[in-house]
């Protein structure tokens, strides 16, 4: 099943060492609430053997992957959304706001999570002077990093019955780092791409709904690829 697949790689995951010294690491995959909520909610949605496409975003924010452990989900939203009560402290994301607008567009969890698979880059977050931080803003980092992320990928790509089309979440140096990564090591034969929506929260909120569409028309795309 491709819910115990996924959480024997979250679950496998070890703490980094060795980290820029002004980096920090969001590791939510050690804490006993989350790994609760990570078990209910991926048997939840993952206990057959459908084909799934992933969706990779960039690395966990604090407020949301980095407290549920699931990619653009925050603890609020898993109550509201998942019916999956919970004990993690009650923050609001952006992100997972936008996604929530995507995934009842869509149909609502069921029919979303039963074709598509949020995941990130790198599996956990960053923070820098307290602030969320991407995995690519600096090279220095980067270079720490790329090591996991490869295998992150390739492991990911293992997944039983996953598409080899994936989508990136996020239209710059995340596109970037998957394209760069790809021509080495061939782990996809197709990346689409979304605009963050994090950005579009903060940046184009009045065209929110257009962004939703842009969303739902690359989504039902990667379904027509794999059906």
């Amino acid at each position: 099943m491709l819910a115990e697949a996924i959480l024997d790689f979250y679950f496998s995951l070890q703490k980094p060492t060795g980290l820029p010294e002004d980096i920090e690491v969001i590791f939510p995959f050690e804490n006993t609430e989350t790994r609760r909520v990570m078990a209910l909610f991926y048997r939840k949605y993952y206990s057959d053997d459908r084909c799934r496409t992933l969706l990779f975003g960039i690395n966990p924010g604090r407020f949301g992957a980095g407290l549920t452990g699931v990619g653009f989900t925050d603890p609020i939203l898993m109550e509201e959304k998942c019916g999956i009560a919970n004990d993690l402290p009650k923050q609001s994301e952006l992100s997972a706001q936008f996604i929530c607008e995507v995934v009842d567009a869509y149909g609502g969890p069921d029919r979303f999570y039963g074709d598509f698979l949020f995941t990130t880059v790198l599996p956990y977050g960053l923070l820098k002077e307290g602030k969320n931080y991407n995995y690519y803003d600096d090279k220095e980092t980067l270079s720490c990093f790329e090591p996991i992320i490869i295998e992150s990928i390739q492991k990911q790509m293992a997944y039983p019955n996953v598409s080899r089309t994936i989508a990136t979440i996020g239209q710059g140096k995340n596109l970037d780092v998957l394209k760069m990564l790809n021509k080495q090591y061939s782990f996809f034969d197709h990346i689409e791409v979304l605009p963050h929506p994090r950005w579009v929260m903060q940046y184009r909120r009045k065209q929110k709904e257009q962004f939703v569409h842009q969303y739902l028309e690359v989504l039902n795309r990667l379904v027509e690829e794999v059906t």
